[in-house]
This record gives structure tokens, sequence and C-alpha cells, in this order.
């Protein structure tokens, strides 16, 4: 699995400019979380980053599907949570996620999805830390909605060496 996300993103690392980030450093796996920093033009950027334990429906022709939460305190951001789900979003739609009871709403653009309000996100980033999974529903382009399930095993501890890293 760190293979995988570290090819990740490189590829994610490859469509920004190249002036601006470099080659992710490994921090840490921490069970079903793998975390990673590099240095960017902005400053140190940390991050933890998964994928889901499954994804339906199956034979759906997708890309690669990721999660992240990131961290880049020369910008002022924390616990920014970023979905690339693998396909492009139909326009307009709303991706939610969903821990136990709780349920947060995220604007999509091309294949990725995030939330609007800082709050919301530390909600959600909190909802994280206690809950075991999390379940997030997005409709593509073709209309097909899609539902993957991501392991929660980890995030605390990856997280905290995300803390100690890049600062709180």
């Amino acid at each position: 699995m760190l293979k995988s996300i570290a090819g990740a993103f490189l590829a994610l690392v490859l469509v920004a400019p190249a002036s601006y980030a470099q080659t992710p450093s490994p921090i840490g796996q921490f069970r079903d979380w793998a975390a990673y920093t590099y240095n960017a033009t902005g400053g140190r950027v940390c991050y933890a980053i998964t994928q889901p334990k499954e994804s339906l429906p199956p034979g759906v022709n997708r890309g690669e599907i990721y999660y992240f939460v990131s961290q880049r305190p020369g910008e002022g951001v924390r616990n920014e949570i970023s979905v690339i789900t693998g396909y492009p979003y139909q326009e307009g739609s709303t991706t939610t996620i969903e821990i136990g009871t709780d349920k947060f709403n995220l604007f999509t653009q091309d294949d990725g999805a995030w939330i609007r309000d800082q709050s919301e996100q530390d909600r959600l980033v909190a909802s994280m830390r206690r809950g075991s999974n999390m379940i997030i529903k997005g409709t593509s382009r073709r209309g097909t909605l899609t539902t993957d399930t991501y392991s929660l095993l980890g995030i605390s501890a990856a997280l905290n060496e995300l803390d100690k890293i890049c600062g709180k």
C-alpha cells in the first residue's frame, strides 16, 4: 500500500508546477494510513493518505482513488481534506462523507472533492479520529453513484505525527 500511495502522490506532484513541490519523504505507516512530507515553495507540506478498503459498484472504470489530510503551515492550512475519486464528478454535484451518525457535504470539481468551511473541516477531522470507518458517496459525470469505504485505523497516529513535523 505504501508504494502505491507514494506513486499516487508522485502523480499529484507531477501535475503541480515543477517549482512548487519536491519528491515526498515518508514519515511512516500508521495502520491503514501513510504519512509523507516534502518542501514546497510555500514551506513544508505534510499529509496523511489512504485508499478505500471497498469501492462499489464493482467493475466501474475508475482511476486511482485517494483520501488526503494535508497541512501547509506556511500557508496557514491545517487538516485540509481532499478526495480524489478516480473519475470526473457530475457537474454541480455534492459528495457526502459519513462517519457513524456524522455527515458532511463536499463540493466537487473535476475528480476532486473538498469542504469549503474550516469549522466543518475541523469537525470532520475530529469525527475521523473517533470513528472506525468512513463512507464517501459521489456521482460520476455519467451518473454512476459510487460508494467508497475507508478504514480510519491509524488516522489519529498519522495526524499526531503530522502535528509534530508540521506543527500545530
